[in-house]
This record gives structure tokens, C-alpha cells and sequence, in this order.
């Protein structure tokens, strides 16, 4: 008898459905957030339940049993290193489904599947480059005013106006269009 083995078959069969479910737990993995359909995820979530549970316990068979789902050696360390230690006091629940908006195709409910405890360092690293974004820019506004006072002195002499208005003189830019139908003008002129 069938009691009791009901899954989540996400209309597939076999061979793609463990696929789907390995790619779903290899991203969450790595990117610790991600966008997903809710059956989709509904159907992931106990995978990856077991693996951060797997990687509570931090053995070499564990790290096994983790690599046949993953099946990349960094993402075991990954998960093991990084993802493991944040869990250790938390029993389960390691992730969680956000409602978002429904699919304008499908009208198929997204949702964001997360796990509920994230590395801090990666958050800081980027807020760290968004800063660094912006300071380069302002260091960028001191070099334009410097280079306008170099050019002001420049200016009296009659070889450096000329260069300057060639290279402030653009190009127009290039039509959307423009590079798609020389494609096709290119197959019309093959045949």
C-alpha cells in the first residue's frame, strides 16, 4: 500500500524533480535568498532542512551525505563552515516562506524562501561597497574640478582650445534599432 507517500511533484518526472530540487537547494545555499514559486519551495524546504541539520553535526559522513545533494565540495564547506554554526542553538525552522505578489503569467503565488538566520559578513561587505561606490564618485567631482582649473591656465594658449572642443564634441548615439536591423540586412544581403 501508498499511505502516507504523498510528495510534491512539481509536474515532473523523477530524474527532473530531484534536478529541481537540488538547483532550489544549491542557490539557497549560496545565495541564501531566493525568489521562487510557493510550491516550489513548499517542496525544497525539507531538503534543506536536513541539510543545515546535517550540518549541525559536522561529521564526514554528514559532509557525505551532503555532498550527494549538492555535489560541489565548497558548498559542503560552505554549508558546513558558515551555515552550520549560525543553527547550533536553533532546534528547527531554519527557513522561511515570505508571500510576495502572484505571477502575471500564471497568476502563480511567488514567495521568498530564506533561511531565517544570515551570515552578518556579507551584508557589511556589501553595504561596504555601496559606500565605496559613492566615494569614488565624489573623488571623481574633485578631479573634474581640478582638471577645469589645469584647463582654465591652459586656456590662453590657442592648441589646447582646439583639442579641448574635439574631445567634448561627442558621438550621437547609436539608434535601439539600429544594431537589430543591420542583423537582418546582413541575412537579407546572404541569400
Amino acid at each position: 500500500m501508498r499511505h502516507g507517500k504523498k510528495r510534491l511533484q512539481l509536474s515532473r518526472f523523477t530524474s527532473w524533480h530531484k534536478a529541481t530540487l537540488k538547483s532550489l537547494a544549491r542557490n539557497i545555499i549560496i545565495h541564501q535568498s531566493i525568489k521562487t514559486s510557493i510550491s516550489r519551495a513548499k517542496a525544497v524546504r525539507p531538503l534543506v532542512e536536513k541539510l543545515i541539520s546535517l550540518a549541525k553535526e559536522n561529521t564526514l559522513s554528514a559532509k557525505r551525505q551532503a555532498f550527494k545533494v549538492l555535489g560541489d565540495h565548497k558548498l559542503v564547506s560552505l554549508l558546513f563552515n558558515d551555515i552550520g554554526p549560525l543553527f547550533a542553538k536553533r532546534n528547527s525552522g531554519y527557513t522561511r516562506i515570505i508571500s510576495l505578489v502572484k505571477r502575471r503569467g500564471d497568476n502563480a503565488q511567488i514567495v521568498i524562501f530564506e533561511l531565517t538566520d544570515k551570515k552578518v559578513k556579507e551584508i557589511k561587505k556589501l553595504k561596504k561597497a555601496k559606500e565605496e561606490n559613492l566615494k569614488p564618485k565624489a573623488a571623481e567631482s574633485s578631479l573634474d574640478v581640478q582638471a577645469e582649473k589645469s584647463t582654465e591656465k591652459k586656456a590662453k594658449e590657442p592648441t589646447t582650445l582646439v583639442k579641448d572642443r574635439q574631445e567634448t564634441t561627442k558621438k550621437p548615439a547609436k539608434k535601439f534599432l539600429g544594431g537589430i536591423r543591420s542583423i537582418f540586412k546582413k541575412q537579407r544581403d546572404s541569400l
